[in-house]
């Protein structure tokens, strides 16, 4: 037996071992870091929804649309509800429904049935021209300022400034819309 040989190998295999053990752990630190990492993402999954058309970017994250996506919604609400005529408020107002929250269904087709029953027996079309809109994140919802065209008839009766306040909540994966009021203050 080769003393001076058996020391070397032994020395080696000792060096072989460490390098071994640091590579085990940096990786056992990796994986502690990675799992770090998914439980901090668990219960902030984003669905990425597509609405009607798109314009901009958009993210939706724990019950939260961002505010180029609550643009999109609001200003394709407000033209399903605002810019119609007698022979498309029928489909619009269908349309509507579908995106509204299954507690304000009864209520607000009510209401377009009701609009739509005006519309056609004044033979009145609504046109609305979009100038802004202020979307606030942490209540779903946007502000639409504009200009509300009313012609009977052919003839123009109205072309005010209006603002509409349109609501949104965020059920299964799915923003839908709770509420569509007129707010006061005209002028953005």
């Amino acid at each position: 037996m080769d003393f001076e040989r058996l020391t070397h190998d032994l020395k080696q295999l000792r060096r072989l071992s460490r390098g071994l053990g640091l590579v085990a752990g940096v990786l056992a630190l990796a994986q502690l870091l990675s799992a770090l990492a998914l439980l901090s993402l668990i219960g902030r999954e984003r669905v990425v929804l597509v609405p009607p058309s798109i314009s901009q970017p958009f993210w939706v994250s724990g019950g939260l649309a961002s505010h180029a996506y609550l643009e999109q919604m609001g200003s394709f609400v407000a033209w399903l509800v605002l810019d119609v005529t007698p022979d498309s408020i029928d489909w619009k107002k269908d349309t509507l429904l579908s995106y509204v929250q299954p507690d304000q269904h009864g209520s607000l087709k009510a209401r377009q049935e009701v609009e739509a029953d005006r519309l056609k027996h004044l033979n009145a079309s609504t046109y609305f021209a979009p100038q802004q809109l202020v979307p606030d994140e942490a209540r779903q919802q946007v502000v639409v300022y504009g200009r509300l065209r009313t012609l009977i008839n052919g003839l123009e009766t109205a072309n005010e400034p209006k603002a509409y306040r349109i609501g949104f909540h965020f059920i299964g994966g799915r923003l839908q819309l709770n509420t569509f009021e007129e707010v006061d203050d005209a002028h953005p």
